[in-house]
């Protein structure tokens, strides 16, 4: 695989994408950059897990349809199931002509909790936003997607985003951090004591958490007719996280008239990933893609 390591873009960078047309590459492109040039908000340190980044991987420039995703993986927010939830996630991605953009953020096993994962998350959208032109993607076509806590904070960065601040020195601040789209897979959602996965609150939030915290980032509470739409799966064989945290979350969505659809399988444990060789379970992925172009995100195929 063509493979650089890049810590940053520097002012005056050519764009990737056009990098990659002019080598007349026939693999993604892979790119590893720093969230912040800086330190991150509340950095603890300067350690490797003090620096979030984003590793981008672009679809070659024959498969390029101009959308893009920023991947978040899960992992109870203490790890990242960076393999089925992460890399194989942005090949399926690229595959199908979407940019994909893997955000390595921080979490309670590298020493961090809220609001640290939802800035690197944010932050990850208006990077892909504020350089669509060096990215070769559509500023309006940035979708998110998330696997169990990746899909709290998928629906966390849903519902709870800014549109930027004009008045920003840095222009990646400039921009909105809503994503267009959304999709949550197997997601933990809600805080209620009968749906939560007791783990993920914990490391995020942690022993003794604020109550008007964790009502707000119960995040099916937190909906509004502002909310992008969204693509939601689970399975009710789901012994991790119960089902009712997708439907409680699609039935928010319906009660604002935000569009979404839900896939409920009857077979499947926790953390399928693309869910290949699952019957029933793997074609989620083909659904998805299927209603992406449905609200024209993706291109009409032949």
């Amino acid at each position: 695989m063509l493979c650089c390591l890049l810590p940053l873009f520097a002012p005056g960078t050519p764009r990737l994408a056009a990098a990659q047309d002019e080598g007349q590459s026939t693999k993604p492109a892979r790119v590893e950059r720093r969230l912040w040039e800086g330190a991150a908000p509340g950095a603890l340190g300067e350690r490797a897990e003090d620096i979030p980044r984003l590793l981008i991987e672009l679809p070659t420039p024959e498969k390029r349809t101009g959308a893009a995703i920023v991947v978040l993986p899960g992992g109870g927010y203490g790890g990242l199931a960076m393999g089925h939830e992460g890399h194989e996630i942005a090949a399926w991605l690229t595959d199908h002509g979407i940019a994909a953009f893997i955000c390595d953020y921080r979490h309670r096993g590298k020493g961090y909790g809220h609001p640290a994962p939802l800035l690197d998350a944010q932050r990850a959208v208006r990077t892909v936003r504020a350089e669509a032109e060096r990215f070769s993607v559509d500023p309006a076509r940035i979708g998110i997607i998330g696997f169990s806590a990746g899909g709290h904070l998928a629906s966390t960065v849903a519902t709870h985003f800014d549109a930027g601040d004009p008045a920003a020195s840095d222009p990646i601040d400039q921009v909105s951090s809503r994503p267009d789209f959304a999709i949550l897979c197997y997601p933990v959602i809600s805080f209620d004591e009968a749906w939560t996965h007791r783990g993920s609150q914990q490391n995020l939030l942690g022993e003794s958490p604020d109550p008007d915290l964790v009502r707000k980032l119960s995040n099916e509470k937190s909906v509004t007719a502002e909310n992008p739409p969204t693509f939601l799966w689970h399975t009710t064989e789901d012994q991790v996280v119960p089902v009712e945290n997708a439907i409680r979350f699609y039935q928010a969505l319906e009660r604002h008239d935000v569009p979404c659809e839900l896939l409920i399988f009857e077979r499947g444990r926790h953390g399928l990933g693309l869910a290949r060789g699952i019957r029933s379970v793997s074609s989620w992925p083909d659904r998805c893609l299927d209603w992406m172009t449905l609200h024209g995100w993706l291109p009409e195929t032949p």
